[in-house]
């Protein structure tokens, strides 16, 4: 018998079984003493084996009530243990009438019905916690005191938080922002959701718009805070209002020469044989230059949206540069700058000749406008590892600043405003060559040194000159 308790009872029920022997046998033998006789003597004796009978016979069936009661005690213990979750093995009940029969039936009923709900909320947590997660948002949880009691991964990896435990931690320990603390703690005192944008300066600053709401716990009041990241809209939406600047600007200056000279023509300048040529002249320029902007914002839009898409074909790397440079010779020979090939292995990529030839013109082209007297202008093509082909242009120019080289893909950005506008740039040309490029599953990237000139290198995946079918997009070393 495993249970101590029934071992006491029959250890007590055996100790009083011997004490009740021993006075019956004692009282026997003082009455028997008393009387002298010795049919007394045997009366004692057949009463001494009767109580001796009955107690072995009171030891074997408390024994067998003992290991009976202790059967039922450890599968009372068994299904105990499966309500802590211990999982117990499968056993039949006894259909026992008695109170413990009624207490196992019970018990066991209690057990089934709490270990259904405790897979229930085990589910629902496994999947709460998946979602939480899983959510591109940041999630906080703090109680009354503003300690945390959740909080997930992409909130953490927002914050740059690096410790292994975050539980219990102040709010201001784990993002330190005044700010935020003020809406948690005003949401906590309230009762009421509240909402506000604010910037997170970590490793890397991000803007977020916070929805804070208050929710019950056991120990009071706590708050729940959802961070959604709008960074990247804020940085659009930027964008959105730059561009709008920037082409009213680019119009505005064009659209203010032709005119005032339209006006001063009209107001008698007709007349004026000198000037009018000149004037003439000068109309037609800044309408070539507003034609310029329509044509570029056109294929710029064309590209980002790609409404232009079209069936790719097997382009000549060597036909296409061959175009460029002959297209570029008389503006070179104008402004006095070499232009220089390097090697040019007739090689071919899939892809638009028509965007591949405009890419590499603005390329030549802005190499040869922000060049030096007698500068070069150096454009080649190699292969590259990995099946990929690589066209430079290297020119002599006059550079750029290392603090400007991350923005000169970006539409109307200009290193050199003046110089820009002198040489009739639109500030689109470097957007429609990183675009075009990227239509054919390519990158184009630059390196410049300033005073010491600029060299802008375009990867392009390699084709077969009898591929018909575009090249699987790769990615870029």
């Amino acid at each position: 018998m495993n249970s101590s308790l029934f071992r006491k009872l029959l250890v007590a029920a055996l100790a009083l079984l011997a004490v009740t022997v021993v006075l019956v046998y004692y009282t026997l033998t003082s009455y028997a003493e008393q009387l002298g006789n010795p049919v007394s003597g045997m009366v004692r004796n057949r009463v001494l084996w009767i109580a001796l009978s009955a107690s072995a016979l009171a030891v074997v069936v408390a024994g067998i009530v003992a290991h009976s009661l202790t059967n039922r005690v450890i599968r009372l213990k068994h299904l105990a243990d499966g309500m802590l979750g211990l999982a117990p093995e499968k056993r039949n009940m006894i259909g026992e009438q008695d109170d413990l029969g009624s207490l196992e039936r019970s018990l066991s009923g209690v057990a089934s019905e709490l270990s259904t709900l405790v897979q229930d909320l085990r589910f629902e947590s496994a999947r709460r916690e998946a979602v939480l997660a899983g959510m591109t948002e940041g999630v906080l949880a703090v109680d009354r005191e503003t300690r945390v009691t959740f909080c997930n991964q992409p909130l953490l990896r927002a914050i740059g938080y690096r410790g292994e435990k975050y539980e219990g931690l102040g709010l201001l320990e784990l993002v330190r922002d005044p700010v935020l603390h003020d809406l948690i703690r005003r949401t906590l005192n309230t009762g009421e959701p509240a909402k506000l944008r604010f910037h997170l300066f970590a490793d890397t600053p991000r803007t977020f718009e916070v929805q804070a709401t208050p929710f019950a716990m056991p120990s009071g009041r706590g708050a729940m805070a959802v961070f959604h990241d709008i960074t990247d809209l804020e940085r659009l939406e930027q964008v959105r209002k730059d561009f709008v600047a920037n082409v009213s600007h680019e119009l505005r200056t064009p659209l203010a020469g032709i005119i005032g000279y339209a006006d001063t023509l009209l107001e008698g300048a007709l007349e004026d044989e000198r000037n009018r040529r000149r004037f003439v002249e000068i109309i037609r320029s800044n309408a070539v230059r507003l034609g310029s902007i329509s044509s570029d914002l056109l294929s710029l839009s064309e590209l980002e949206s790609g409404a232009d898409r079209e069936e790719a074909e097997v382009v000549s790397l060597r036909g296409v540069l061959e175009s460029v440079l002959q297209t570029m010779e008389a503006e070179a020979q104008a402004r006095q700058v070499h232009l220089i090939r390097g090697p040019l292995p007739d090689l071919f990529v899939s892809g638009s000749r028509l965007r591949l030839e405009q890419a590499l013109l603005n390329l030549v082209a802005n190499a040869v406008k922000f060049n030096k007297t007698g500068g070069e202008v150096r454009v080649g093509i190699e292969t590259k590892p990995a099946g990929r082909v690589a066209i430079t242009v290297a020119d002599t120019g006059v550079g750029i600043p290392s603090q400007d080289v991350p923005r000169i893909f970006e539409r109307f950005y200009r290193v050199d405003k003046a110089r820009s506008r002198q040489v009739g740039g639109t500030g689109l040309g470097l957007s429609i060559v990183k675009h075009a490029v990227e239509r054919m599953n390519g990158t184009v990237s630059v390196e410049s040194q300033l005073g010491k000139g600029s060299i802008f290198t375009i990867l392009l995946p390699m084709a077969s000159p009898t591929d018909t079918k575009p090249p699987q997009k790769v990615t870029p070393l």
